[in-house]
């Protein structure tokens, strides 16, 4: 059966890694669903969308958190809103697995430091797919 996948990645804190989000994306779609699979797309509002609509998307995403089976994320990119979703799956026991470029940039401490999450760096791209098999159980 397919798992709901819930991917993060930055938006509004930076989009220099959105075609690589794409492609995670759509390896994982592959055989599962990615309930947020618009965070690869490339044509995404990055400013404030207003009280009301970004209540609407908050609402959204906690609904797809508690909706989804494990959240992937990938946190080269510092995003404030990844940082929050990945709190907010672990007060909700969904099972996180962090990646990051360890030759780009170092994961907060509150990440590395928590026990909780799977934390996956990676120096090159295809060193991210064979994890992503043995998460998904492929």
């Amino acid at each position: 059966m397919a798992k709901k996948i819930y991917f993060a990645g930055s938006i509004r804190g930076g989009r220099v890694d959105a075609d690589l989000y794409h492609r995670i994306i759509s390896y994982i779609q592959r055989t599962d669903v990615v309930l947020t699979e618009h965070v690869g797309k490339s044509n995404l509002s990055l400013v404030e969308q207003g009280r009301e609509r970004d209540a609407r998307i908050y609402d959204q995403d906690t609904a797809w958190l508690r909706e989804s089976d494990v959240l992937i994320g990938e946190c080269t990119c510092p995003s404030l809103g990844v940082g929050y979703e990945l709190a907010y799956a672990e007060a909700h026991g969904i099972p996180c697995h962090i990646f990051y470029d360890k030759t780009k940039t170092q994961l907060s401490a509150m990440l590395t430091g928590n026990p909780y999450f799977h934390i996956h760096p990676y120096e090159c791209e295809q060193d991210i797919y064979p994890v992503l098999d043995e998460i998904l159980q492929r």
